[in-house]
């Protein structure tokens, strides 16, 4: 069998889901939010998760960011070197520190990674441009709005300038404008920097901004052409 073509999907993944579920809790009690999944997302991919509430979209995207530990399987990041600098997360609600202004929230990640204070602000104040809000740089959370401390929080993970960009339902307390240009930003760094794009979602106009759309069916990833790739490819990674 030829195998170049998978060891080539393989080389370039920037992040692999070989058979894995999720349970919270234990007994009777226990819900399983993601089910046995074989998923890869490669460098330069534009992938939208849909689903409705509850169907374990944003489990498996905490997955793929390495927050949450799969109950069985195996989640690996191939194509990285440093998957905490590496991996972007853009979470559902803005999750900004409250002592901290803007700025000091985008330079957050950079300086747990241990970057230089003088990079990890250009690189926070840059990102902060990118989303339209350096001008509230000094402001603090309590001080903006709902889309302000969102676009602060997408700033927050652009900053570190990853190669996977995960986004768990980042329009979602958004008004419709704010939200396009959200999407807006988040497509536009990936397009310049080849960055993977995952973006879950069960806005139908953000899903098809997306080149590729994964479903999501109470805990399920469902077979679909687009994303057969993906799973041909992680079985192909068991098997080596």
């Amino acid at each position: 069998m030829n195998t170049a073509p998978h060891a080539q999907a393989a080389a370039a993944a920037v992040v692999r889901c070989q058979d894995i579920a999720r349970t919270f809790g234990r007994g009777p009690a226990a819900v399983v939010a993601v089910h046995g999944t074989d998923c890869v997302v490669a460098a330069g991919d534009l992938v939208a998760i849909t689903g409705p509430s509850g169907s374990g979209k944003s489990t498996l995207l905490h997955l793929m960011a390495g927050l949450e530990q799969p109950t069985t399987g195996h989640v690996t990041w191939p194509a990285l070197t440093d998957r905490v600098r590496e991996v972007g997360v853009v979470f559902q609600s803005p999750s900004l520190v409250p002592a901290l202004d803007a700025a000091e929230n985008a330079q957050l990640p950079l300086v747990l990674a241990g970057l230089p204070e003088q990079e990890a602000r250009e690189r926070a104040e840059d990102a902060l441009a990118q989303v339209g809000v350096l001008g509230l740089a000094r402001k603090l959370p309590e001080e903006l709005s709902g889309g302000q401390a969102q676009r602060v929080a997408v700033a927050r993970a652009l900053a570190l300038r990853p190669k996977l960009i995960l986004a768990d339902e980042p329009t979602g307390q958004l008004d419709g404008a704010t939200g396009r240009h959200v999407i807006d930003v988040l497509l536009g760094a990936a397009h310049r920097t080849g960055a993977a794009l995952v973006v879950s979602t069960h806005d139908p106009a953000v899903a098809a901004r997306l080149r590729e759309r994964w479903q999501m069916h109470e805990g399920r990833l469902l077979p679909t052409a687009q994303n057969e790739r993906g799973r041909r490819a992680a079985e192909q990674g068991r098997e080596s």
